[in-house]
């Protein structure tokens, strides 16, 4: 395995321990701790040079880098017993293979199952990336067939005014593909708006400064059509840690800006790697002062394999908290819950109740319709070992 070797070659002889682990380990019990890790984790590895180059490889168990993207077997913790691989129902929504139709003038177009990077807490776990060996993914393969279907449906919708191009990730796509795509949604009347997501220019930013890759240059003239047709189109970006912001992407998000491409940020809290007001007002800085809006904050999602990143709800409602009137109004992101079973984004203090001895909220999603979801409650579960009473805690829950 090319991991092996990487770490094998990177990795000093003992490494400096966390809480978990003794003083010191070695690093051949690191590397066993990670190829542990992999064989259990939900997603398979994909990393780029670009993060691969940022993390601290003296201290990799404190880096939080390697926390968010390398999983490690010590760190694992049980299952919550109301984790599932789709948390969102997004395959209950969808209307046609890749369309994600939720919310009345909104849809998720999932282009593929292919990005650059594979995150540990992704969402579409149960699709994304390659199989594991434990998880067999319902993978979503860049077809034009399958793209022209999602197309006709959202033309034949006319409520449909907002689509976010997603997957997977958007680039990894090829230019023409992006460009068909973009060109197809533009062309339908009653769509206002689509958003390009891709976690690129966090974790390859040097694509974008690459006179030879297409990708980019596509999405500024996508952008540029869009605004002399009144349209609006974006980048959407994830940016979870000020860590992942070096020069080159420095350069890359001004050279957007500088084409006026609009680009905002969406966050993942994770435990251990921005849970702090410290962390994330730093990331919130640093997104706008590289002109890139900080959109939401999302609580981990409840996927399975990853209970060691997700945070209690109380973290994500002290945060806000703390943050607001620190930071510029306008530069402040949303911090969200997206509900378990598919009742979209609210924000995480618009909850109805908080039992903090149970972990259990509850939300209410009135203009989420569709069939039983009329006046339904969600419940989102805070993290067994986050619980008052986790060492007799009654999983029954």
């Amino acid at each position: 395995m090319k991991l092996y070797d990487f770490l094998n070659e990177m990795l000093p002889e003992k490494i400096p321990a966390t809480e978990q682990h003794d003083p010191t380990i070695t690093r051949e019990d690191f590397i066993t701790d990670v190829m542990d890790g992999i064989a259990m984790a939900p997603m398979s590895i994909r990393l780029t040079p670009h993060i691969l180059a940022s993390i601290d490889w003296n201290n990799p168990l404190n880096d939080p880098l390697s926390r968010q993207f390398i999983p490690k077997k010590s760190t694992f913790q049980p299952d919550h017993p109301k984790l599932t691989l789709d948390s969102l129902h997004e395959q209950e929504d969808s209307p046609c293979e890749g369309l994600v139709h939720r919310y009345t003038d909104k849809c998720l177009f999932l282009a593929s199952s292919h990005c650059p990077l594979y995150c540990r807490y992704c969402t579409r776990s149960y699709a994304v990336g390659a199989d594991t060996e434990t998880i067999s993914k319902a993978s979503l393969k860049p077809k034009r067939a399958r793209w022209n279907a999602m197309l006709d449906y959202i033309a034949n919708t006319p409520t449909i005014h907002d689509v976010v191009i997603s997957g997977g990730d958007s680039y990894s796509l090829a230019p023409d593909h992006l460009r068909m795509i973009g060109d197809r949604l533009l062309d339908i009347d009653h769509v206002r708006r689509f958003r390009v997501a891709t976690k690129g220019l966090c974790v390859s930013p040097s694509r974008t400064l690459d006179p030879n890759d297409g990708w980019t240059d596509e999405l500024i003239r996508l952008s540029n059509i869009g605004r002399q047709r009144g349209k609006h189109v974006a980048l959407h970006t994830h940016f979870n840690h000020p860590n992942e912001f070096s020069w080159v992407t420095r350069e890359a998000a001004q050279k957007l800006f500088q084409n006026s491409v609009i680009v905002r940020n969406q966050s993942v809290l994770l435990k251990g790697v921005n849970d702090t007001p410290e962390t994330m007002g730093k990331l919130i800085r640093a997104l706008g002062d590289n002109n890139i809006i900080p959109y939401y904050v999302y609580a981990g999602d409840m996927v399975k394999g990853v209970e060691d990143l997700r945070t209690p709800l109380q973290t994500i409602l002290d945060l806000e908290c703390q943050l607001r009137g620190s930071i510029a109004g306008f530069l402040m992101p949303q911090f969200v819950v997206d509900l378990p079973g598919g009742g979209g984004k609210r924000l995480a203090s618009s909850y109805q109740t908080y039992d903090r001895t149970t972990g259990v909220s509850t939300f209410v999603a009135p203009a989420v319709q569709g069939k039983g979801k009329v006046d339904r409650v969600y419940e989102y579960f805070d993290p067994l070992a986050s619980l008052p009473k986790a060492q007799g805690y009654d999983s029954r829950v």
